[in-house]
């Protein structure tokens, strides 16, 4: 069985997969820095569980799980996270995930759950494993012969029938994307996110059409569904993607021999037309920011990583982060460090130097200059003094 682990951070990707090979040999563990690496892994490997974190750059965990259940419904999702807000946990179940684990995972805990779903995946696997075959080949077959036909290429004598047939009458949704490179990760989110709403309202499929383009057909169950479509596809869009786009869609079309003509126009069209953008509230993005700051302290931190994890272009993030919490984004950073720094020094006997790096300073020299611009006090006199916060030596600033 192929076990995907997507977490950003290397050691916990490390560690999960240490514990499967250990105990489950058989099994092939794949390993996604970040959501957009997780794309090209479900797209090309036949993955059956994916263990995935919440926050990392690019996309939540989360949403990584939403856009992907419908092409890939026969995957077991377990959502791992340093948080236990039940937020999370509530929206991991509604979108059914299998569980939903606190870092640090212990050995025990992921063995038994593997074990659990390992023998559910076998017992559907042999009712099911031929028909999802057969659904992929078939979805291969028809969207290669979509772009090939919207794009007007010779179909080689292929018979269109059991496309005409299925799809009498349809219209076409185009998304093109802002963007000179191949984007795999919004690639994938069109797709998802069309199809799924396409069966909503009726019957049809997506295909790429090219590093800028998509191209959905559908069979409304009523003619009165285009609409809907149109404004949920910007609105889910306007959610996930985090490039400029455009939807750009026909009228009800008959006849098969006009398709050719019909994107042609549509893509004319898009040149007046303007770009919808990426929307988020800018205070939930402040708070994501702030919770993945408390759970990564210890590691490097730096303000494009975070920035990237909400999904905020960096200079705008700062002004957003000072807005909020008062505080540049270095010195917030600092602060919590240090204040945890303080909490060691006073409630462990840990060497300066293990304090330094557990805070995220792997050069104690480094540590012990900043500790003493924000206290006045070397980490060892702190040590040996009374208690003392950052508030109170403010003045040493």
């Amino acid at each position: 069985m192929n076990i995907l682990v997507v977490d950003d951070e290397l050691i916990i990707r490390e560690g999960i997969e240490r514990t499967i090979h250990k105990n489950f040999p058989e099994h092939r563990v794949f390993q996604a820095a970040n959501p957009e690496e997780a794309v090209d892994l479900l797209t090309n490997i036949p993955i059956m569980l994916v263990l995935t974190d919440v926050l990392m750059p690019g996309m939540t965990g989360l949403e990584l799980m939403e856009i992907s259940r419908k092409r890939h419904a026969h995957i077991k999702w377990v959502v791992i996270s340093a948080y236990s807000e039940f937020a999370y946990a509530q929206e991991a179940i509604r979108l059914g995930a299998k569980d939903y684990l606190l870092k640090p995972i212990g050995k025990e805990i992921l063995v038994s759950k593997i074990q659990e779903l390992t023998e559910e995946i076998s017992h559907e696997n042999k009712r099911t494993k031929e028909t999802q075959l057969l659904k992929r080949n078939l979805r291969f077959w028809r969207e290669g012969l979509l772009t090939r036909w919207a794009a007007g290429l010779d179909l080689g004598g292929i018979d269109l029938a059991p496309i005409t047939g299925n799809y009498p009458h349809f219209h076409l949704v185009m998304v093109r994307l802002e963007s000179d490179s191949n984007r795999k990760l919004e690639h994938f989110i069109v797709e998802n996110v069309l199809t799924e709403l396409i069966d909503t309202v009726g019957k049809g499929f997506v295909a790429n059409m090219d590093t800028k383009s998509l191209l959905g057909l559908v069979t409304l169950n009523q003619e009165e569904g285009l609409n809907p479509l149109i404004e949920q596809l910007r609105s889910h869009l306007k959610r996930y993607l985090k490039i400029p786009f455009q939807v750009l869609y026909s009228g009800r079309i008959s006849d098969v021999e006009g398709v050719p003509k019909q994107v042609q126009q549509m893509v004319k069209n898009s040149a007046s037309q303007v770009y919808d953008h990426y929307t988020t509230g800018g205070e939930h993005a402040v708070n994501v920011a702030l919770q993945y700051i408390h759970a990564h302290y210890a590691s490097e931190l730096s303000l494009e990583k975070v920035a990237s994890v909400i999904y905020l272009n960096p200079v705008y993030f700062s002004q957003l982060f000072k807005q909020k919490t008062g505080k540049g984004f270095k010195t917030y950073v600092t602060d919590i460090r240090l204040d945890r720094a303080m909490a060691m020094l006073q409630e462990s006997e840990l060497k300066v130097s293990e304090v330094a790096e557990r805070v995220g300073y792997p050069d104690v020299r480094h540590f012990s200059q900043i500790f003493r611009k924000k206290t006045g006090l070397t980490p060892s006199e702190f040590r040996a003094n009374e208690p003392c916060s950052i508030t109170c030596n403010a003045q040493h600033e």
